[in-house]
């Protein structure tokens, strides 16, 4: 629960190991106090009688100490706040009082019609923040800006930044450089999360992987997004982030009407990058990610067994196959519905193919019901192609810039699900589609990024940029409320929607189109920084790898790189001979056994995807399990032991896969040499605490 000081001006609010602290001067003003280890609220108190320093006229004593900075008077950062209503722009605030609700602490700040709030709440070591500006006043008043956050870092020397960058095919890298004065901006103008960026940054000055501070910063936010790193003159560091990429306008607030960012959340630890990873990991299970608890099934997705060329029959087929090899989960890709035999027709059109599906979805779901698995069905609902029933109807509801070309990518527009028609629209023909059948899953895609984002006929047309997400997890919301039995999976041509905010109304995220298990390994480390592998999806596909690079990987290596998160398979079951069909058999076993381990239990890695061997360990309870792979071994080196984490070093474990014992503090050396040698290339050990 939030402390407050008995002058009601300063708080703290405190979770297992740290603390985070701000105070409002007399002058009303917001400074930080405090983020980082575990102090009292005397502590806060003392820290509040320090004096802000005067560098006036050249530089601000607000700069770099203010805690959500405004635009207007005596301030030289980015603003996190930027307000123009009736021909001004800038913010003068009173301080308005404080509540705290449940464990939530709000802070409420006036400036004439405008109320701003500023939310606080500690989950865990993680804190969660946003803002709620409201229009209190008779004019309209413009947010040309609202950032959810700023975080304030204490002085030191060196700090070094840590991102994940990528493109299509190739997300969520890892990136770790020198942070010098000036800012660092990352982010999105594309309309969604973005395969270029996740929304994540972490600080620290000499953390190594199991040792040492470390701050990190998501954003929940599906949409355009920006995060600004700041090393200000004097050597602090400031990080702002939210909604929307520029400044050119937000939202239009008439009287009464209100406006929420989403959270932007940080975490201080201690204990070095892992540490910071399994307290995030922690966090989106308890707080973020929806039924976190439940087991997420083995599936099997049909999109790279037959593309577009796609029938009841043939679905049936791979269905009983894949059921043969204990698939859990069997989902029918595109093309299973209007005109859709290629990437150019049909989007919109959200009913079964008659040619294809006489009868519907349901015959074929009752037949995967009867293997024993559920079923599931892609959807691409925010797109549309020009060749469909609902352009046709419609072509004014997708965004467009009047007089210009409506530029088309994957031969599809993007439908404006800001307005209410298209959202009321998409809302019948998904709640349809999910009552005619018994559907268990919908994979959810975004296949383009905005272009031409306008909206000639309302008034303030930009607001289409933030008002597409909001409409999305309305839409998201209503049919988990409607369908509470469908589990639903954020996909964006691979890992282009991934974030906090997607993540806290979906299963589970397509983590990216590469399913080349030797690039898999990078883009899982990476992802790993932050999210869990509970929500990672991890595909078992063809080799050579036709859809990528033509490289030729063994099943073994496949599978086990795809076991270290939610366990699918992409590949042509037809094709698949009895003794791959046999071996698949095994690895699907294997991994049931030791899932409650990796969808639910601490991850620690090991050795990073960067020489021969790599490998990542998870721990739950007395049991561990190591997935190690190896990638090059040259002039016969051998293979190396690694040490675990995580073990008690005083208890004795038995591995499962030789019957050798090993004190908790082991290098675990015999399992891996007998795991990786000759042409085996992938392992998987699991110990048992005796």
């Amino acid at each position: 629960m939030p402390e407050s000081a008995a002058d009601g001006r300063t708080w703290l609010l405190s979770g297992p190991g740290s603390s985070y602290a701000v105070h409002v001067t007399e002058a009303d003003e917001l400074v930080h106090l405090h983020w980082g280890p575990r102090l009292t609220l005397a502590d806060a108190e003392a820290l509040a009688e320090r004096p802000l320093p005067d560098y006036w006229p050249f530089e601000s004593p607000l700069d770099g100490r203010e805690e959500y900075p405004v635009e207007g008077g005596a301030r030289f950062v980015r603003p996190a706040l930027s307000v123009r209503t009736a021909g001004r722009r800038g913010t003068e605030w009173t301080f308005g009082g404080h509540e705290v609700v449940g464990d939530e602490l709000r802070l409420r700040f006036l400036d004439g019609g405008l109320a701003v709030t500023l939310h606080y709440r500690m989950r865990g070591d993680v804190v969660e923040r946003r803002a709620t500006l409201r229009n209190e006043g008779d004019e309209p008043l413009e947010l040309l800006r609202a950032d959810s956050a700023t975080w304030t870092l204490p002085d030191r020397d060196g700090w070094r930044l840590s991102q994940l960058h990528g493109r299509w095919a190739a997300e969520s890298r890892l990136t770790r450089s020198p942070l010098t004065y000036g800012e660092k901006v990352i982010g999105s103008r594309r309309g969604h999360t973005g395969h270029q960026h996740l929304p994540w940054i972490a600080l620290d000055t000499d953390a190594t992987e199991e040792r040492g501070e470390v701050y990190g910063c998501a954003l929940g936010w599906s949409g355009s997004w920006r995060i600004a790193v700041a090393q200000l003159p004097d050597a602090r560091v400031q990080i702002t982030g939210g909604a929307g990429y520029d400044d050119s306008g937000l939202l239009r607030l008439a009287a009464g009407e209100s406006f929420t960012t989403p959270v932007f959340a940080g975490l201080w630890t201690d204990a070095g990058f892992g540490g910071a990873s399994r307290a995030w990991h922690a966090y989106q299970r308890a707080y973020v990610i929806p039924d976190a608890d439940r087991d997420r099934p083995v599936l099997f997705n049909s999109w790279e067994a037959t593309y577009f060329d796609i029938s009841e029959e043939q679905q049936a087929a791979l269905a009983r196959r894949a059921a043969d090899i204990g698939v859990e989960l069997f989902v029918v890709d595109d093309g299973w519905f209007g005109a859709r035999t290629g990437d150019h027709a049909g989007l919109g059109d959200w009913r079964p193919n008659p040619d294809r599906f006489p009868q519907g979805l349901k015959p074929l779901a009752d037949q995967v019901h009867a293997l024993g698995m559920q079923f599931g069905i892609w959807v691409e609902p925010e797109m549309v192609n020009p060749d469909s029933d609902l352009y046709r109807a419609h072509p004014d509801w997708v965004q467009f810039q009047p007089g210009r070309q409506r530029t088309e990518l994957r031969n599809q527009l993007v439908l404006n699900l800001a307005r209410e028609d298209v959202q009321e629209y998409l809302w019948h023909q998904l709640d349809t589609l999910l009552s005619s059948a018994p559907i268990d899953y919908v994979k959810w895609d975004f296949n383009r990024c905005f272009t031409d984002a306008g909206w000639p006929d309302d008034p303030y047309p930009q607001r289409l940029w933030v008002d597409h997400v909001r409409a999305l997890y309305a839409l998201l919301d209503r049919l988990r409320a409607a369908h509470p039995g469908v589990a639903f999976e954020s996909c964006s041509g691979g890992g282009g929607r991934i974030d906090l905010g997607v993540m806290s109304r979906t299963d589970q995220v397509w983590t990216s189109d590469n399913t080349d298990p030797l690039d898999r390994l990078a883009i899982q480390h990476g992802f790993s920084q932050i999210h869990p592998a509970r929500v990672m999806a991890a595909w078992v596909t063809d080799s050579p790898n036709t859809q990528l690079n033509s490289r030729v990987s063994s099943l073994r290596f496949r599978f086990v790189s795809a076991m270290a998160g939610v366990l699918g398979i992409g590949g042509d079951l037809s094709e698949w001979t009895e003794g791959e069909l046999a071996e698949a058999r095994r690895w699907v076993g294997l991994y049931k056994e030791i899932r409650p381990l990796v969808q639910h239990g601490d991850l620690h890695r090991l050795r990073p995807p960067e020489g021969g061997l790599s490998a990542v360990q998870y721990v739950r309870g007395g049991e561990t399990v190591v997935l190690a792979w190896l990638q090059a071994q040259r002039y016969g080196e051998p293979v190396p032991s690694l040490r675990l984490r995580g073990l008690d070093p005083t208890a004795s474990y038995e591995c499962l896969e030789t019957g050798e014992v090993h004190r908790g503090a082991v290098l675990l050396h015999h399992g891996l040499r007998t795991g990786l040698r000759g042409d085996l290339d992938a392992t998987v050990i699991r110990l048992r605490r005796i």
